[in-house]
């Protein structure tokens, strides 16, 4: 599961002809968002889910060959290449310079600094563990913060587009097996999108827990004052057309991965030669 809790730092504009200015926000905004940091995080979470498969789906059997096929899907810089273009093309008449004022503040630098910090520091495992039990604990307790943080995922609509990528990334998947052979011919379509949805229940579990653990880490440092002012920022036009423009960005590659890896599956399952 990919979110895209990604937000931005400082920013320059300069005296330019119209059409070049644009170009410049948008790649300033792609800059300024961590865009790069974040891609290179998720391509390490994608490495660890192939590793996943290969050891789940493929028996363990495919080592360094598997790996291989896996990097060369996940390259970084195909990544950041379709994101740049289609966040780019999301963003067509959204207030970009609304967005940057908000993130060109010490408040925006501070953010975007913990973001990447907790994405990366959730890599470990362990780390990842006390997350979510500090999470469950002030969800419990409904801590001030955890309310606080309530607003902000119902505000991004975080657990419901969450939940709607990875079931698109999962249908996608099984896309790409049946595409490559690897399923049998007797499964059709819609039997394939009627497991992925049996499967919902549980997405949206691991979505809500993982949401949870990320945003309250990662936003622990931040006082109610500024938390509360990303809040409002998230509830405005410009944050709302960012988030949107975020999820945009992202989901038509990750279907475009998942149908890849799925496709590379079927290759071992079926015994063909690469």
């Amino acid at each position: 599961m990919f979110t895209r809790l990604i937000t931005a730092a400082v920013v320059a504009t300069f005296a330019m002809p119209a059409m070049a200015q644009d170009q410049s926000v948008e790649k300033q905004l792609f800059d300024a968002l961590g865009m790069s940091d974040i891609i290179e995080i998720m391509r390490e979470e994608g490495i660890v889910y192939g590793r996943q498969i290969g050891d789940d789906l493929l028996g363990g059997m495919v080592g360094t060959e598997w790996m291989a096929v896996v990097e060369t899907i996940y390259d970084v810089e195909m990544m950041k290449t379709v994101v740049a273009a289609q966040m780019h093309a999301e963003l067509e008449g959204a207030d970009v310079q609304a967005m940057l004022d908000f993130f060109s503040t010490d408040r925006g630098v501070r953010i975007i600094a913990l973001e990447v910090l907790a994405r990366r520091a959730l890599l470990d495992d362990a780390v990842e563990e006390a997350s979510k039990e500090a999470a469950a604990m002030a969800s419990v307790d409904e801590t001030p913060r955890f309310l606080q943080v309530q607003r902000f995922v119902e505000a991004n609509d975080l657990i419901e587009t969450n939940v709607v990528g990875a079931m698109n990334s999962n249908f996608a998947f099984y896309m790409g097996l049946m595409d490559g052979g690897a399923l049998d011919g007797d499964i059709t379509e819609q039997q394939i999108l009627t497991d992925v949805w049996s499967q919902e229940a549980e997405i949206r579990e691991n979505t809500s827990e993982w949401v949870y653990s990320f945003s309250l880490m990662a936003y622990q440092p931040l006082s109610d004052f500024d938390l509360d002012a990303y809040v409002a920022f998230s509830e405005s036009d410009a944050g709302q057309d960012l988030n949107s423009a975020l999820f945009g960005a992202f989901d038509g590659l990750f279907d475009d991965i998942s149908f890849a890896l799925g496709a590379a599956s079927s290759v071992y399952m079926t015994g063909q030669e690469l």
